[in-house]
């Protein structure tokens, strides 16, 4: 084991009140990928702060290797005295660094490096702070939330672009696809303390709920024991009085631990409220068409949007995602063609600007209007501070104002709101920003089990599986032109449908290019009739592909089954990490496996269709 070139030990910091920090540790080897996690408020952000050296912990060590370079990702970049992105990006290069890695990261995240620092959007800003400290390629590189503001195939580039760093890596980010695909190790922040655990994201979720499970096992045995030696005291014989003062003391100290122990932050319980049901058609768009100058954003494009439907808008920044979405629910009138709204709407909006926030109302006057101490849900009168207990806010923040409140705090609270009013068509715009894991839970399944109709705009490939029934993309994601395609399901049914039918573009022109004249007439109906069927070996695939689909979920189960053990993890690690990795390798077979069936059963409905 190579030894640690950043580690912090028994780190204890308090703003007032309970510590946000309490015994909190982390320790980065050279290229180490590791994601911190944790609930919204947990002090992740902190921990980073204090690996940066920008936070100073009150007690704790911290050991950074003197000949360490480390670079922290800032959420709000000081632009001050530099003309262009360029000029700021470069002045994180120490001597020796390549001026031309400035160049390469600018370029891959959308910027020219020309542009003036006073006229950079939020996203723009990000993008230059990352450029910044990537390019020296440090030691140690210190993100948080990386891939806010930036589109799908900026994303996808920067996974690739930390797969192989030589940089050490730690990583906050609540994009659940981005953090499995890059990170190696997992620490988790909870309650003060942190645990970790030497794989990726993708085993953290079990991993975590078998913690919970056997500490929740180990408080119940307490109490038990409890009950028994109140018991004891109660009717057992006293004549040996120091060894009761003993067992009295013993039992004291036993209620002390067990009333002390915080369990498990909460879950944040909602559901949207339901307004009069809508019409069944929702939405009808017909040959729709926008344009800016002479940029073609929507060109001709329909459809037809029923009660139910949950459908999502991808693409890159720039492509048109915000300018459709305003043109489907009538809020932006298009050059051509007609849009129809359906009746009985009650639309419902997240803004990923979070503008309609203003910072100095507090929480309880933002969820009730300023109409005093109760809102209503549902058609029930509710207290607002026993509302917002449902977000995961204490009664005392009531009279916080918001302007006190994390980027993460702000969205849930925005969240709160929206879910209050009665509403059955929800537009939601990049609602996954800032959000934890656990609260993106929650939304997913607000969002799936919401009667009404749901358009959501978002980058967040996992979420998008998650909850969506069809998917509408540029045409050409390269490039956009203003051509909409609607693809039924995800994100990655979006993928494997555009696979297919770029093959069989590429196929028929192959057959395209073939001369005329090799096709005799003799033997065009023998030519015909082979394009027309599949090969033998794919008729097999798609015959037993479904057996061996079957297989492998029927494995998987057995080993979630094994692992759904308590007390596992805690009296054989080795076997749950060997279940773990086994159901890794089988879920990827099955991916691959659903994909292929997906190509091969779309060419045979095509070639009998």
């Amino acid at each position: 084991m190579a030894p640690p070139i950043l580690k912090l030990d028994d780190i204890f910091l308090s703003f007032g009140g309970a510590p946000l920090l309490a015994g909190a540790g982390l320790q980065v080897e050279p290229a180490d990928k590791i994601c911190l996690v944790g609930r919204n408020g947990s002090g992740k952000s902190t921990l980073l702060k204090i690996a940066a050296g920008i936070v100073e912990a009150q007690s704790g060590e911290v050991f950074r290797h003197p000949s360490s370079t480390v670079r922290y990702l800032e959420q709000a970049p000081d632009f001050a005295g530099y003309k262009t992105v360029a000029a700021y990006a470069e002045a994180g290069l120490g001597p020796g660094d390549d001026p031309y890695r400035v160049t390469y990261l600018l370029s891959h995240l959308g910027l020219t490096g020309e542009e003036d620092p006073k006229n950079l959007s939020g996203g723009e800003a990000r993008r230059a702070a990352l450029a910044r400290v990537m390019a020296p390629e440090p030691d140690i590189l210190l993100l948080d939330e990386p891939t806010n503001h930036l589109d799908l195939p900026t994303i996808e580039w920067l996974e690739g672009e930390l797969q192989k760093s030589r940089s050490a890596l730690v990583l906050i980010s609540h994009d659940r696809r981005f953090l499995e695909k890059v990170s190696t190790a997992t620490v988790w922040l909870d309650r003060g303390t942190s645990r970790r655990l030497d794989r990726g994201f993708g085993h953290f979720e079990a991993w975590r709920d078998q913690v919970l499970e056997a500490e929740e096992l180990e408080q119940h045995k307490l109490g038990k024991q409890i009950e028994r030696e109140e018991h004891w005291l109660r009717y057992g014989v006293t004549a040996r009085r120091k060894r009761n003062m003993r067992r009295l003391g013993e039992l004291q100290d036993m209620r002390s631990r067990h009333r002390g122990h915080k369990g498990a932050l909460g879950t944040v319980q909602a559901a949207a409220s339901d307004a009069q049901e809508s019409g069944k058609l929702v939405i009808e768009a017909d040959k729709i068409t926008k344009t800016y100058g002479d940029r073609a954003i929507v060109s001709p494009f329909s459809i037809r949007v029923h009660r139910g439907d949950c459908i999502g808008l991808v693409g890159p920044n720039g492509a048109g995602k915000t300018t459709l979405l305003k043109m489907l629910t009538g809020q932006l009138e298009p050059d051509t063609g007609t849009v129809k709204l359906g009746t009985n709407l009650e639309i419902a909006t997240l803004d990923q600007k979070r503008e309609e926030l203003n910072p100095e109302d507090t929480l309880a006057n933002y969820l009730t209007d300023g109409r005093g101490e109760n809102l209503l849900v549902n058609g029930e009168q509710r207290h607002v501070t026993g509302y917002m207990k449902e977000f995961l806010f204490q009664p005392e923040q009531a009279r916080t104002p918001i302007k006190n409140l994390s980027g993460g705090e702000r969205a849930r609270l925005m969240l709160a709101r929206i879910l209050s009013r009665p509403t059955n068509l929800l537009i939601l715009d990049e609602p996954t920003n800032d959000l934890d894991i656990e609260t993106l839970d929650l939304l997913q399944e607000i969002v799936s089990g919401f009667s009404g109709t749901v358009i959501l705009v978002s980058h967040d490939r996992d979420f998008l599986d998650r909850t969506v029934t069809s998917t509408i993309a540029p045409a050409n994601p390269d490039d956009p032109d203003g051509r909409w395609i609607e693809y039924a399901g995800g994100y990655s049914d979006m993928l494997a449908q555009r696979k297919g039918a770029i093959e069989e573009r590429k196929r028929a022109e192959k057959a395209a290019e073939k001369p005329k004249a090799a096709e005799a007439p003799s033997s065009s109906g023998d030519a015909s009739k082979g394009k027309s069927k599949l090969s033998y070996k794919q008729k097999f695939a798609l015959e037993n592909l479904p057996k061996e689909m079957a297989k492998a979920e029927a494995e998987i189960a057995t080993r979630e089954k094994k692992m759904a053990d308590p007390n596992l993890f805690t009296k054989d690690p080795a076997t749950f990490n060997r279940l773990a990795a086994e159901m890794e390798k089988l879920r990827e077979s099955l991916t691959k496996m659903e994909e292929e069936w997906l190509e091969l059963e779309m060419l045979r409905e095509e070639l009998e269709g």
